[in-house]
């Protein structure tokens, strides 16, 4: 684990304070020892939603901060990974997640600013990851266009001027063996740096896949003086998985699978193979004591190859004009893409504390760009007809195809450009001790283009935000939040109602009113926040369009559908004393249509007060930690509950808990670490999907291994 100098400082006064009258000398020698990290659970300061640096306490809205150590205890490789940790989340597909019963795959952040390397159908891993950030809610009024669910953000690995070089192996179930090196340090006074390197491949347990994850990174840290800084990072990602995308697993009407979960409609030659690139340049200057300015410029580069089989339903095998499981076969598509991103990033954030003091009243003004130039091409070939051979998924008959065969058609698909900008205020004034307010208006514009047809179209969107904040102790704070969300239509569905109507953005309410306490001198934080989201304008199919005729003035799509959740979440985040840590978190969320088609489920929907596909009404998760120095050890405890879900088309997701554990223990610089994953090998599902390609299953029994060496 990398820190930097402030982060290590801060968090070692805190733990003196708060877990022992000792003298300092005596504390610091026994965290060296015994290998206690130098970085808790407890995150108590955070930038996300605010742009500015305030308390827990103090941010009127719910949000959550994933430290490096609980990342590092979970074993986490990617972000599903800590799904259970993050109270409302929940896993959508392999590239989608829930969040307060919305479905988003696309509002994701990097060190503040827009720009996934592994956009499409990768799941961000997190090798390059120092924390990991997530904002419940709308989030429009300061990041731009997204769901009213919330949004991540992370935040990556930065150059530090604190001397360490780590080397780590590790092994583990599917054939799994990889590696790392991370090292940082001063090359001046003024330059520091660092380098890391990870590498693992492993087998999976469904069928015909595998994977491959490559990450190189580095960066440059210049202090150009007492008030100024650059940051410079580059980081390459090779990713190759075999037999993907990953689709899921057929099931009855009350999710039970039909055949073994390791099934999987790929062939041993289909895959996804990524590779990004990106550059980022971070500036922070204080111009004096009251103004400061945050730039920063990302840019990447991603190329992903995909070929796969994509089931497409049942035949009918046995001629009785049905077709259904008992024919045991289905008929598959085989798909041939190309897809590209070259996106441009760029924010500036200027905060000027107007009465010089920072906590008192904090003014900032943003402006944020955003450019996307995607090129596509998608070549298909299906059924039969065009060479693609059936599966029998009861009794698997892979090989028998041949893609070099196929009659491959092309979709003449191009790509798109996408162009978005905006501006944004917000004022964060607090009247006394015990009353602040926090106000925020953002206007946004974007255009895009279809490049295969060349159709174009541009909107606009103002975003409010407002919140009160009550203080009544030191240790106490309740919020009153409203805030706004907005998503504009894709360029597809604007083109396809280019001839009648266009599209308006789809829009979401928020109102929520929580409470922040600290707990045990500060060593525990718990967040209660009841709220109700309404989303509106949602795209749906036009139940009038009955013709299917370009230019008859009947639109096939048309903004109807509204939909609502309400919930409540609970989460509890402490450091109970130097050996004991512990996450811990409860959701509620009733997330319904409450304007809809019946039988739109493409579009998320199954008719007026009809649940939404995969929103659970009940989540819970725990992780705790408990350290026992003298046997130099340390023993962690995992549970992941989430309730019964439904797919879009309406099959059911049945309820599962998981258990995990851990065990780590230290010789001198030398860590130890077994994670194992899903203790009793349970059998079940995260989420539903489409009839035709079923429910994804969760993976079995893992056990992972690592050692790790501090030189």
């Amino acid at each position: 684990m990398q820190f930097t100098t402030p982060t290590v400082l801060s968090l070692s006064a805190a733990a003196l304070n708060l877990f022992s009258p000792v003298a300092l000398s005596t504390e610091i020698e026994e965290v060296v020892v015994y290998g206690r990290a130098q970085q808790f659970y407890l995150q108590k300061q955070t930038s996300i939603g605010s742009k500015i640096e305030l308390s827990q306490l103090q941010l009127p809205q719910s949000a959550q901060v994933l430290s490096a150590q609980l990342i590092d205890d979970q074993a986490a490789r990617d972000i599903t990974d800590l799904y259970r940790s993050i109270a409302g989340v929940s896993e959508f597909s392999y590239s989608g997640v829930t969040f307060r019963g919305f479905r988003d795959s696309a509002n994701v952040f990097y060190d503040g600013v827009r720009g996934d390397p592994y956009s499409g159908f990768s799941v961000p891993q997190l090798f390059n990851v120092e924390r990991v950030e997530v904002l419940k809610g709308p989030a429009s009024a300061l990041y731009g266009g997204g769901e009213p669910g919330g949004m991540i953000n992370y935040v990556t690995k930065k150059p530090s001027f604190d001397e360490a070089l780590e080397l780590a192996l590790s092994t583990g179930s599917h054939d799994t063996l990889g590696g790392s090196v991370e090292a940082s340090g001063g090359l001046s006074d003024r330059l520091a740096y660092r380098i890391g390197a990870f590498y693992e491949e492993a087998d999976s347990f469904r069928h015909n896949a595998d994977e491959m994850n490559l990450e190189l990174a580095g960066g440059l840290l210049f202090n150009l003086g007492e008030h100024s800084s650059v940051t410079a990072t580059v980081d390459y990602i090779n990713q190759d998985l075999g037999g993907n995308r990953f689709r899921g697993v057929p099931v009855d009407d009350d999710g039970q699978f039909l055949v073994d979960p390791a099934y999987n409609t790929n062939e041993a030659s289909d895959f996804q193979d990524l590779e990004a690139w990106v550059v980022q340049l971070g500036v922070e200057h204080q111009f004096n004591e009251q103004l400061r300015n945050t730039t920063t410029l990302r840019y990447l580069d991603n190329e992903r190859y995909q070929k796969y089989h994509e089931p497409r339903g049942w035949v009918d095998v046995n001629g009785d004009g049905v077709a259904n499981a008992a024919d045991q076969v289905i008929r598959r598509e085989y798909r041939d893409q190309y897809r590209a991103n070259t996106e441009t990033s760029f924010t500036s954030d200027f905060v000027l504390s107007l009465d010089g003091r920072a906590d008192q009243h904090q003014l900032l003004f943003g402006v944020d760009f955003h450019d996307v130039d995607t090129e596509y091409n998608y070549l298909r070939a299906r059924y039969a007809k065009d060479g693609v051979r059936d599966l029998n998924i009861f009794n698997l008959d892979y090989g028998l195809t041949d893609p070099s065969q196929y009659k491959l058609r092309d979709l003449n698909r191009d790509g798109a450009k996408a162009r978005r900008w905006g501006v944004y205020l917000q004022d964060f004034w607090q009247f006394n001790p015990q009353w602040s307010l926090m106000a925020g208006l953002r206007y946004d514009s974007f255009d895009n283009t279809d490049k295969a047809s060349g159709y174009s179209f541009d909107d606009s969107s103002v975003t409010p935000r407002i919140a009160l904040l009550y203080q009544p102790l030191a240790s106490a704070t309740v919020y009153l939040n409203y805030s706004e969300s907005f998503n504009p239509a894709t360029v597809g569905a604007q083109a396809e109602v280019a001839d009648e109507r266009p599209l308006e953005p789809e829009t979401g309410k928020q109102i929520e009113l929580g409470v922040k306490s600290e707990w045990l001198d500060g060593r525990i934080m718990t967040t209660a926040a009841l709220y109700q989201i309404d989303k509106q304008n949602v795209v749906q199919q036009n139940p009038s369009d009955t013709a299917d005729i370009p230019g008859d003035g009947i639109p096939s799509l048309i903004n109807i559908g509204e939909v609502e959740a309400q919930g409540l979440e609970l989460t509890l985040v402490g450091d109970l004393s130097r050996s004991w840590t512990i996450t811990a978190n409860y959701a509620y969320n009733d997330t319904r249509v409450v304007k809809g088609v019946a039988g739109d489920s493409l579009r998320n929907t199954f008719g007026d007060g009809s649940r939404f596909a995969n929103a659970p009404e009940h989540q819970a998760g725990l992780w705790t930690r408990f350290d026992i120095d003298s046997i130099n050890s340390a023993f962690a405890f995992g549970v992941d509950y989430v309730s019964e879900q439904f797919s879009f088309n309406g099959q059911r997701v049945q309820p599962y808990t998981v258990f995990d554990m851990s065990w780590q223990t230290q010789w001198q610089d030398t860590l130890l670490k077994v994670n194992v994953h899903n203790l009793f090998d349970k059998e079940y599902a995260v989420s539903g999907f489409l009839e035709r390609s079923g429910h994804f299953p969760g993976a079995p029994r893992e056990i992972v291994v690592q050692l790790v060496h501090n030189l």
